[in-house]
């Protein structure tokens, strides 16, 4: 019985994957609306402070109801720095002010080059996931799926989004050397946790920043801003971190960071479903080659399986 029992197990592990990468691609999809729409009213270093103090009052009271224990390890230390930094504080920053001066549709796909970083410093820092052909044709198709669907979007972007555009890919960088570096070092530390002081970290830094270079007084705390605010502190960032750091302790990190090739196609389909948006031949065509690239990623699972 007990092979039977395991088997069981890693099917139970793998839908719980699967459902994992569906939660993370779904909700990070519809962030990139949700951040266009909040800082319309809201300075943009404030609402992202605001969206993590948020945040963090909720992890805080669900690390305090499981009595869960904070790692104090001078590894765990550098942990907390480099995605409180890295992931929460400077990315944010630049991911919020950029969305000031270019669509929300274009930033998804800027965002979308995040595995060609995640594969280059997993190859340098993880001895265990180096590039192998299989990732490097996945990211291929998948980026040039991603360029098919925007490619109007990209070709039409004025001079003057120049500076927004190279703040999305700056964040991309910092973000995919603190997701490798927290798969080396971070293994032990628990989710709730390290979100928990990481989006302290991240708070602390962009409410300074917000109140040493933003103005206040006209700030328009309408209800679609306080609802944006709200989507992106609960769905945004305390479900889908957690389930997305859950998640890098059971995958590869290039793997994981692949949901950045979905994000733009969610974001798209919801503005066909909400907003009525019609989705044109190329939208179809460039979601078939994030398929394939996806596919073609993980062949060496698939090849693993049938040899």
């Amino acid at each position: 019985m007990a092979p039977a029992v395991g088997v069981q197990s890693m099917k139970g592990e793998r839908l719980r994957i699967a459902i994992g990468f569906l939660v993370v691609s779904t909700v990070w999809g519809s962030t990139w609306l949700a951040i266009k729409i909040g800082v319309e009213t809201i300075p943009p270093f404030l609402a992202a402070g605001v969206r993590f103090v948020i945040a963090v009052c909720i992890l805080y009271a669900i690390v305090r109801a499981r009595n869960l224990p904070i790692d104090r390890t001078r590894e765990a230390l550098q942990v907390y720095g480099a995605v409180g930094l890295l992931t929460f504080g400077v990315p944010f920053a630049l991911v919020y002010w950029a969305e000031q001066f270019i669509p929300s549709a274009l930033a998804s796909i800027l965002f979308a080059v995040f595995p060609f970083w995640v594969a280059i410093f997993s190859h340098l820092l993880l001895s265990a996931e180096p590039i192998d052909k299989y990732k490097g044709a996945g990211i291929f198709f998948g980026f040039a799926g991603i360029v098919v669907i925007f490619w109007g979007d990209i070709a039409s972007a004025s001079s003057s989004a120049a500076y927004g555009m190279g703040a999305i890919v700056l964040s991309t960088v910092l973000q995919a050397y603190a997701l490798v570096f927290t798969k080396r070092f971070g293994q032990t530390i628990n989710p709730f946790v390290l979100n928990l002081i990481g989006m302290s970290i991240g708070a602390a830094c962009l409410i300074s920043l917000s109140f040493a270079t933003e103005h206040w007084e006209g700030i328009r705390w309408n209800m679609t801003a306080v609802w944006s605010i709200l989507y992106l502190a609960v769905f945004g960032s305390v479900i889908a971190f957690v389930t997305y750091y859950w998640l890098l302790k059971r995958t590869e990190a290039v793997y994981l960071s692949l949901t950045t090739f979905i994000n733009p196609i969610v974001a798209t389909l919801l503005g066909a479903v909400v907003l009525g948006e019609t989705l044109g031949v190329s939208v179809l065509m460039g979601a078939g080659l994030v398929l394939a690239g996806i596919l073609i990623a993980n062949g060496r699972y698939f090849h693993e399986k049938l040899a």
